[in-house]
């Protein structure tokens, strides 16, 4: 069995076990957290909207570095910045239809 979910305007497909990194939701560790289902596969049976995903929460943190450079021809014409996204990491615990 799995579902499709949304967080922060992105979709997931999820398993029962999976890790997840989420935008950050300011969480303490040990919270479980109800996430919004938009499809709930069993087998050959697909339920749209009803559904419930538990998950729980890990941990917080930041994830590696990611460098943004971009350089053209002329001269003094460079750019570099670097990124690191925050997440919260959950573990899916429960998937009902």
């Amino acid at each position: 069995m799995y579902a499709i979910v949304k967080n922060g305007g992105k979709q997931y497909k999820v398993q029962e076990g999976d890790l997840l990194f989420l935008d950050n939701m300011d969480l303490e560790i040990g919270v479980e957290l109800d996430l919004q289902v938009l499809a709930v596969m069993n087998g050959e049976n697909m339920v749209l909207n009803n559904g419930s995903v538990k998950a729980e929460v890990i941990s917080e943190g930041r994830a590696k570095k990611v460098i943004i450079y971009k350089k053209l021809r002329r001269k003094d014409s460079k750019l570099k910045r670097g990124f690191r996204r925050d997440y919260t990491k959950v573990k899916i615990t429960k998937i009902s239809a």
